[in-house]
């Protein structure tokens, strides 16, 4: 059982973000430091994954991302892969892709104060299902029907958003992002403690991020791609709007 778990998620392979929430005390000290997916898939993912893989408390999930990464490295067909996908799979080692082709989801822990906590991406039964903090609470129960009882709470990523809230009895975390944040700028992060949670953020100075991002990428629309995520041009409300048509509402 442990004794104190950072969750992070949603890297999108930006490297200086996710150094900085290493960093901090809080994340260095953590028993455990899961990551819920989409850890590669961005402008610096070679360096990502070596950063991840060689933290001795990581414990990696598989994000669809991931998933889709290994399918593109493995020179494999793909409809609707985004440009970066494609070129950040060109970037991969094969152990690389190997790696994230066999990553779990989801994956189940002991936390002191909670018991059996469930770590995913989009859903315990889905690396892709997208649920949001105003998702319906008959979708949630659709989402959560084949979860054991004992598991009251669940961590997930995928939405780039963090929130906290109360589905039926049982707590919903989700993380946020730190490559591609939704909102507000920085890396987001959540710690799980003696039966509490805390959402976090490590602020970051933006600009030299995004020079750092632009200096060690070699893909070619860089410079767009980390003015835009990095900056946090997408607000939380233009992404739940995008979003929710995703989770079945007025279906």
């Amino acid at each position: 059982m442990f004794e104190t778990v950072a969750v992070i998620s949603d890297v999108h392979g930006v490297l200086p973000v996710l150094q900085a929430v290493l960093d901090h005390p809080e994340v260095r000290g953590a028993d455990r430091i899961v990551v819920c997916g989409d850890h590669a898939a961005g402008p610096q993912p070679g360096e990502v994954l070596d950063l991840l893989t060689s933290l001795d408390n990581a414990v990696l999930v598989r994000g669809n991302a991931d998933r889709e990464l290994a399918v593109l490295g493995r020179k494999e067909a793909l409809d609707g892969a985004y440009p970066i996908d494609v070129w950040a799979a060109a970037q991969l080692s094969p152990a690389q892709i190997d790696l994230l082709a066999g990553l779990p989801h989801p994956v189940t822990l002991d936390v002191r104060g909670f018991g059996p906590v469930v770590f995913c991406h989009g859903t315990p039964r889905s690396d892709e299902e997208v649920v949001l903090v105003d998702t319906r609470l008959e979708k949630w129960a659709e989402v959560f029907a084949e979860l054991p009882d004992e598991v009251r709470t669940v961590v997930c990523g995928h939405t780039h958003m963090p929130y906290v809230r109360l589905v039926n009895r049982r707590t919903v975390v989700n993380a946020g992002s730190i490559g591609m944040p939704y909102g507000s700028t920085g890396g987001h992060w959540a710690l799980l403690r003696d039966g509490e949670i805390s959402l976090r953020r490590v602020e970051i100075d933006v600009d030299e991020a995004v020079a750092r991002v632009v200096a060690g990428s070699s893909y070619p629309d860089r410079q767009a791609w980390a003015d835009c995520y990095l900056r946090s041009e997408v607000s939380d409300a233009d992404a739940v709007t995008a979003f929710g048509p995703r989770d079945g509402r007025g279906a």
